[in-house]
C-alpha cells in the first residue's frame, strides 16, 4: 500500500501550490460525475478541495481511476494524491477558500467506505437540517458539520483565551474533586452510591464553591478551573444537566477588584475570538432598577419597551381593576410598544388571543390595552378609565399615533416579571432584534436581595447560595429583618442571559453561622454539614470572593445561536438524555447488588 498520509489538509490548497504533488485525506461531501470526468468535493475539519479524476489520468488501467472515484459515496473516507492545477476561468468557486484550485487525481485509497448515511451532513444554504434527535443519535456524524466544527473551535479559542489571561495574572489552575458531600441548598443533586460504605453517597459537583473557597483559607490567593459541573434540574435551550463552567476565586479583594478582572478578560476575549470590541467598564444596575425598567434580572439592552410604573395613575382611574390593584398595594405596569397599534389584530388582544394568553398561561390575571389613535386612546379598557386618566395617560407613556399601550396589575414583582417576559416576546415579534445579532451589550447586575422567602417551605431561603457575603451594613438584620439584607452578590448579564455569577463570600465564621440561622439550620445541623468550613473559617480565613461565568452559554451568545447544544460536542437532549450512547440506562442486577441497592 502507498503510502496515504496527508501533505496537506483540505483548506491549504491555494494557487501557490499550483504543480505541487500533494495527498489529502478526508471525508466525501460531494460526489458528481460528467462524461469522462468525475468530481469529488474532499472535506475535514480545514475546508473542502475539489479533487477531478478523468477517465485518462492516473497510472493504472484506462479507466480504473475513473471508476474507483465514481463508486465513492458520501462520507466515504478517502486518501488522495494527484498534481495542484489552477480551475478553468469562470469555474471558481468564490465561497470557498480553495475555490481557485483543484487536484487532478492520480491515485484514490479507500481509507473507509460507508453505507448511505441517516441524514445529509453537507449544509446547503436554504435547506433544512435533520431533525435534532436524529443527529443526536448519530452525533459523531453531526459533529463532521463545518457549522458545529466552527462552534466547538470558537469556543476552543475562547477556552485559551482565557487560560493565557489568567496564567498572565498569576492565577493558578487547581482540579477540585468531582466526589463529594450532597448540600442542602441549590438544585437536585446527582447522587453516587458508594460501594465501600454501604448506605453513604457522594454528589456531584454543582460547582467547586466550597472547595474553592477553602483553597484561599490554604492560601493559594487566586484560583482558576476550567470545572464541569452537573445540576438535576428541569432543561431548556440554554442549560444542560452537565455544563463548564469556568470558576474562579480570589483573596484580599473587594468586589470591584473581581468586577474589574473579568471586564479585561471579557473584552480580550470578544477582541481575540470576534474582532468585537466591547467599552470597559460595563454598566452596572441594581437588581431593583432592573426589575422596574425590564421586569427582568438578566436585562437585554439592545432594545427599548421599558417598563413604566402606572400604580399611582390607576389610583386615579375609574378603572376598578387598576384602583383596586393600586390600593391593595400592588402594581399597575405597562409597555409602549412605539409604533406596534397595526401589527396585532384586536382579536390578539382580547383575552383568548395570543399576547393575552402569553400573560395568563404565566400566571398572571390578563392584559389590558389600548391603541393610540390622532387626538385618542381606543381598545379594551378606554371606556371604564375616566376622561381625566385617559387625558394624562399618553404624557406618562410619551405615546404617540400607531403606538400599542400594554397594561398588566397584579403583586408588584408579579406584574414586572410578567411585564418583562412580554418585553421580550416583542422585541421578537416586532423585529427589534433583527440585524443586532452580532450585537453585545454586557451588563452588571448588583444588589440583589441576599433572601428569598419560599411560602412552600415556609422559611428563607439563599437567592444565590448561603455562602455569599451579606453588605457589611445590612448584618444586623439578619437577626431581625432578613427580607431586608442586600447581598454582595453580581451577575454578569449578556444580551438577556445570565453569562456568570458571583459574590464576595462570607469570610467569619461567626456571620456564617447567623445565616445558616436565617436558613433554618441549626447549630447542631450546620456542623453536622458545614462544620468542615466553619472551622476553616475560624482559622485565619482571608476576605474572599470570586465568579463563575457559564463556558456554554457564553460560547453559545458568540456563536450567535440560540440551542445551547450547538457548542457541546455531545449533548443531552431536553429530556436529559444521551441519545447516541442510550444513557442513563439500566445496570446490571450484579452491579446493584455490590453497592447495596
Amino acid at each position: 500500500m502507498a503510502d496515504w498520509r496527508r501533505t496537506h489538509t483540505c483548506g491549504d490548497i491555494r494557487v501557490s501550490h499550483e504543480g505541487s504533488r500533494v495527498t489529502l485525506n478526508g471525508w466525501v461531501n460531494t460526489s458528481r460525475a460528467y462524461n469522462s470526468q468525475v468530481f469529488i468535493d474532499l472535506r475535514d475539519r480545514y475546508g473542502v478541495t475539489q479533487v477531478v479524476f478523468e477517465a485518462t489520468s492516473g497510472p493504472d488501467a484506462p479507466g480504473a481511476l475513473f471508476q474507483k472515484a465514481n463508486q465513492a459515496g458520501r462520507e466515504w473516507c478517502l486518501s488522495v494524491t494527484g498534481l495542484v492545477r489552477k480551475r478553468l476561468p469562470g469555474k471558481e468557486n468564490t465561497e470557498l477558500a480553495t475555490g481557485s484550485v483543484e487536484i487532478l487525481a492520480e491515485s484514490i485509497e479507500v481509507l473507509n467506505a460507508s453505507p448511505t448515511p441517516p441524514f445529509e451532513v453537507t449544509e446547503f444554504p436554504g435547506e433544512e437540517l435533520a431533525g435534532e434527535e436524529i443527529r443526536l443519535g448519530s452525533r459523531w456524524l453531526d459533529l463532521r458539520r463545518s457549522s458545529l466544527q466552527k462552534s466547538l473551535m470558537l469556543r476552543h479559542r475562547m477556552i485559551s483565551v482565557i487560560r493565557r489571561h489568567l496564567d498572565q495574572r498569576g492565577f493558578v489552575d487547581v482540579e477540585t474533586p468531582l466526589l463529594g458531600r450532597s448540600t442542602p441548598e441549590g438544585a437536585r443533586d446527582y447522587l453516587v452510591p458508594s460501594r465501600v460504605h454501604p448506605g453513604s453517597w457522594y454528589a456531584l459537583p454543582q460547582s467547586p464553591q466550597l472547595y474553592k473557597q477553602l483553597l484561599m483559607v490554604a492560601g493559594f490567593d487566586r484560583y482558576y478551573q476550567v470545572a464541569r459541573c452537573l445540576r438535576d434540574e428541569d432543561l431548556r435551550a440554554d442549560r444542560q444537566p452537565e455544563f463548564t463552567q469556568l470558576d474562579l476565586e480570589m483573596s484580599f479583594i473587594d468586589q470591584d477588584d473581581v468586577l474589574g478582572l473579568i471586564e479585561g478578560l471579557l473584552a480580550e476575549v470578544f477582541r481575540e475570538v470576534l474582532g468585537v470590541d466591547v467599552p470597559v467598564p460595563l454598566a452596572r444596575m441594581g437588581y431593583d432598577e432592573a426589575m422596574t425598567r425590564y421586569g427582568s434580572d438578566k436585562p437585554d439592552l439592545r432594545f427599548g419597551l421599558e417598563l413604566v410604573d402606572l400604580s399611582a395613575w390607576a389610583a386615579t382611574t375609574e378603572f376598578k381593576v387598576f384602583r383596586e390593584a393600586a390600593e391593595a398595594g400592588g402594581a399597575v405596569r405597562a409597555i409602549n410598544a412605539k409604533g406596534a397599534a397595526g401589527r396585532f389584530s384586536n382579536t390578539e388582544l382580547k383575552p383568548g388571543g395570543k399576547l393575552s394568553e402569553m400573560v395568563t398561561r404565566a400566571g398572571g390575571k390578563g392584559l389590558a390595552w389600548l391603541k393610540v389613535e390622532e387626538g385618542k386612546l381606543t381598545g379594551g379598557i378606554e371606556k371604564f378609565l375616566g376622561a381625566t386618566a385617559l387625558a394624562s395617560l399618553p404624557g406618562l407613556m410619551d405615546a404617540r399615533p400607531g403606538d400599542l399601550l400594554l397594561f398588566v396589575a397584579d403583586e408588584p414583582m408579579k406584574s414586572a416579571e410578567l411585564l418583562g417576559d412580554l418585553r421580550v416576546h416583542l422585541a421578537h415579534q416586532l423585529g427589534l432584534l433583527t440585524g443586532k445579532e452580532r450585537e453585545f451589550k454586557p451588563l452588571w447586575v448588583v444588589d440583589f436581595p441576599a433572601f428569598g422567602f419560599d411560602k412552600e417551605a415556609n422559611r428563607w431561603v439563599s437567592n444565590h447560595h448561603p455562602f455569599t457575603s451579606p453588605r457589611v451594613e445590612d448584618i444586623p438584620l439578619l437577626d431581625s429583618d432578613p427580607g431586608k439584607v442586600k447581598a454582595r452578590a453580581y451577575d454578569l448579564v449578556i444580551n438577556g442571559y445570565e453569562c456568570g455569577g458571583g459574590s464576595i463570600r462570607i469570610h467569619s465564621s461567626d456571620v456564617q453561622a447567623k445565616v445558616f440561622k436565617v436558613l433554618g439550620l441549626e447549630p447542631a445541623q450546620a456542623r453536622e454539614k458545614f462544620g468542615f468550613l466553619l472551622d476553616a473559617l475560624k482559622l485565619g480565613a482571608p476576605p474572599h470572593g470570586g465568579i463563575a461565568l457559564g463556558i456554554d452559554r457564553w460560547a453559545m451568545l458568540m456563536v450567535g445561536t440560540a440551542n445551547i447544544r450547538d457548542v457541546i460536542a455531545f449533548p443531552k437532549n431536553q429530556r436529559a438524555r444521551d441519545l447516541m450512547t442510550g444513557a442513563p440506562a439500566p445496570v446490571e442486577p450484579r452491579q446493584l447488588k455490590e453497592l447495596g441497592l
